[in-house]
């Protein structure tokens, strides 16, 4: 019997009851989570500004010792342009600008001049199209005060966390989640062995978080799949396969029902590689309507309310 993908009958309550967990979250902490980041984005753009002389000495060694301060750059014009947008414009490759910002590094295959020649022509752009009102020291050519960098940094901050919003509390809801599975499982006597075990190597009565669990694709590939969170139960037998736990969260129904495919994709390659014995479960909180549970349920994956919590006991913890 599973744990809830077989019982329909409690799945309209229990809708109703994790979009009421998820709004009370959300309502609590996600404003005070986004002033927080709001903060942090504010002196690392003030840090950007004082290194590249207030956005008047904007170079390429800036940006290649700083890729990531793409992000904030593009924050800076009038009006603030998307990452396709300044490809267009400037004329560079789609993979140099997705590297700076994700990766945080220049494209080691590009070759330096080239890649030289593609920064600066960013700057260029950036430059040409730098939101006065925000800066007005750049056209009057002078030495900002501190008011003013302050005033633009906080500007700036608040564009780049406007944009990276939905991010920001995704990860926030992510982290409170797993902190909540550790708090369950440590009540019941698991330890927390993150960072010290690959999953063939777990002793039953211990866990890890983000760990990556070997899949074959359906070419027979090996993949590395990350795990939000697998345990070994304490009364695990020899041989046995640890229980295997994704966390998942969704401020609205919409995107949920994108994303669906994700964990089917997941759970295909897990049992590709490690049998049918495979248990592999979500934990939900949040808007996940009676379409996304009948897509999961016919997938074979089962899934644990944030809102009854309890029911991991189910997965044989």
């Amino acid at each position: 019997m599973g744990v809830n993908c077989d019982r329909p009958q409690r799945w309209k309550r229990d809708i109703a009851l994790s979009v009421d967990l998820y709004n009370d979250w959300f309502l609590g902490f996600a404003p005070n989570t986004y002033r927080q980041e709001r903060v942090t984005a504010t002196a690392n753009v003030e840090a950007m500004l004082e290194r590249t002389g207030y956005l008047r000495k904007l170079s390429f060694r800036e940006l290649s010792e700083h890729p990531s301060v793409l992000f904030g750059l593009r924050m800076c014009t009038a009006p603030p342009i998307a990452r396709d947008r300044l490809v267009g414009l400037a004329g560079v490759p789609r993979a140099l600008v997705n590297r700076m910002e994700k990766d945080a590094c220049l494209p080691p295959q590009m070759k330096r001049p080239a890649l030289k020649k593609a920064v600066e022509k960013m700057i260029a752009m950036i430059v040409r199209l730098i939101d006065v009102d925000i800066f007005p020291w750049l056209p009057e050519n002078r030495v900002p005060t501190q008011q003013e960098v302050y005033r633009a940094a906080t500007i700036v901050a608040d564009r780049l966390c406007g944009a990276n919003a939905n991010p920001i509390i995704r990860n926030a809801q992510e982290r409170r989640q797993l902190d909540k599975i550790g708090t369950w499982l440590e009540g019941r006597g698991y330890t927390d062995v993150t960072g010290k075990a690959a999953m063939n190597d777990m002793q039953a009565g211990t866990f890890a978080f983000r760990l990556n669990v070997p899949g074959l694709k359906e070419d027979h590939k090996t993949v590395n799949i990350p795990v939000d969170a697998v345990v070994m139960p304490r009364k695990a037998k020899t041989g046995q396969l640890p229980v295997m736990i994704e966390a998942k969260s969704a401020g609205d129904f919409t995107n949920t029902n994108k994303r669906r495919k994700e964990e089917a994709a997941k759970i295909g390659q897990l049992r590709r590689n490690h049998g049918q014995a495979v248990c592999y479960a979500l934990f939900l909180c949040g808007y996940f309507d009676s379409g996304y549970l009948g897509y999961e349920a016919a997938e074979g994956i089962d899934w644990v309310w944030e809102h009854r919590m309890d029911d991991l006991k189910k997965l044989g913890l």
